[in-house]
């Protein structure tokens, strides 16, 4: 199994022009595309359909290039698209192909990436149990997928989760049901949040026992250092992008992490790259910047409204909700250390490492 990454430039939600120029040189087998990971330029928010147009829009195209059909490339490639692209934070695509070619790895563990996807969710069973079961299974069935036996070889879940609308309410109580939450926007915390405790569990984190419906979005003790979910209008189950390192593979590339203890936290970042395989003093080199080829993270403004003692207005700023606020601070953060604002920031990091922090993962070619 031999993993290929990689991140490209988007001038708009619906361009995909360099994914068409890499196919076009030979550089990309569009039949083995297994993941797009992109960050589009709306506002993260229940309203921001950037996500949507860029899902259909890579989607078109892998269709247009291999002849699949919606339904064939719909279970084949997972299309994770985050919304937000604050600050200097720049909009891009990562683009993950899996090429199967029967060579036996060298003992060195190099990076895994394996996608899938849990069932649909009704609108009373999104940011519930049935959600962190789901994610937890599929988890354990991608692990296996990428090859990975031992889950501290995994370092990095992105996971895509639904969210609800006022349709999808009005449609749960059409039938007698309820759901978890009446508010749309925080439905996607919710979703986020189970998300997250159902890669915790799969992983060991955290005892499954320790997990009911009443801790979700409640008892922030509970955390994954390795997940990373962001919720979107556009889908009703999960797509779920797992990457670590496996003996297994022969790719050029490894992928390492650590935990943001807070925003500014660029120790953690440093730690990260570290963790990948390259060693750095201080701060990468411009030779060293040139190996990295995306930092994925998550951000979160902090429950207190404080930083290091400092208060901020993230929280009550009622123009920008707190999560733009957040990835503009930790993009930032990160692109000085990489000397690249092309990078993959996530807001809303409900169980997602600890309050106010979250988990950051860097890939670099070997």
């Amino acid at each position: 199994m031999k993993i290929d990454v990689f991140k490209i430039e988007m001038s708009a939600p619906d361009d995909v022009r360099e994914l068409k120029k890499l196919i076009d040189a030979g550089e990309v087998d569009p039949g083995e595309i297994i993941a797009v990971l992109g960050k589009t330029e709306g506002n993260g928010c229940v309203n921001d359909f950037t996500r949507a147009l860029s899902t259909v829009s890579f989607r078109s195209l892998i269709m247009a290039e291999t002849g699949w059909s919606e339904a064939e490339v719909s279970k084949k490639v997972a299309f994770v698209m985050s919304g937000g692209t604050e600050g200097v934070m720049s909009p891009h695509a990562t683009i993950f192909c899996k090429h199967e070619d029967g060579v036996a790895g060298t003992g060195e563990k190099r990076l895994a990436v394996s996608s899938g996807f849990t069932r649909d969710f009704l609108p009373e069973e999104q940011g519930t149990m049935a959600v962190v079961e789901e994610c937890r299974r599929v988890t354990l069935e991608l692990m296996a997928q990428a090859g990975i036996d031992d889950p501290a070889d995994v370092h990095f879940v992105q996971i895509k989760c639904p969210l609800l609308t006022s349709e999808r309410i009005l449609d749960a109580k059409s039938r007698g049901k309820d759901v978890v939450v009446h508010d749309t926007y925080e439905s996607m915390g919710y979703n986020r949040g189970a998300s997250a405790l159902g890669v915790a569990i799969a992983l060991g984190e955290i005892p499954a026992e320790a997990v009911s419906q009443e801790t979700i979005c409640h008892d922030y003790s509970l955390y994954s250092k390795v997940a990373s979910t962001s919720a979107g209008v556009e889908l009703l189950n999960c797509e779920i992008i797992l990457m670590g390192n496996s003996v297994n593979s022969t790719s050029n590339y490894r992928i390492g992490h650590s935990v943001m203890a807070d925003a500014i936290d660029f120790k953690a970042v440093i730690e990260a790259i570290q963790s990948a395989g390259l060693e750095v003093d201080k701060y990468p080199t411009d030779e060293q910047a040139k190996e990295i080829v995306n930092v994925f993270a998550k951000a979160e403004a902090d429950s207190t409204g404080y930083v290091r003692g400092r208060r901020n207005t993230m929280h009550t700023d009622s123009d920008i909700n707190h999560t733009r606020h957040a990835r503009a601070v930790v993009n930032g953060v990160i692109a000085a250390i990489v000397n690249d604002p092309m990078v993959y920031v996530s807001g809303g990091a409900e169980h997602q490492g600890p309050d106010g922090g979250g988990p950051v993962a860097v890939i670099i070619k070997r």
